[in-house]
């Protein structure tokens, strides 16, 4: 199967999710089936690779060949170095330097 011809678009997002679709060849998405969303297993073995947690959530009729994803939006945890607390001397409180 032509899997070097499958195109994936860029991520977009809302606040909850983040999408993406996928262009299949026309003789990859005759095997895309009309009576439900795909498992994970099915997309994969059309030859769709993505990273893990990606979930076929709605199919729009006029584009077959457009398979639609979402996954929940996880923030990055960010990575900071937490301000050192020093003393001042003058009124005992706390400061963050």
């Amino acid at each position: 199967m032509p899997a070097d011809q499958i195109q994936y678009s860029e991520k977009y997002f809302d606040d909850k999710f983040e999408y993406r679709h996928v262009i299949l060849p026309a003789d990859l998405a005759k095997h895309v089936p009309k009576s439900h969303l795909m498992t994970e297993t099915e997309w994969r073995n059309l030859g769709i690779q993505q990273s893990p947690g990606w979930v076929h959530y709605m199919m729009h009729a006029p584009e077959p060949h457009v398979i639609l994803f979402r996954r929940k939006r996880v923030e990055e945890e960010e990575t900071r170095i937490l301000p050192t607390t020093t003393t001042s001397s003058a009124n005992n409180v706390n400061v963050c330097a």
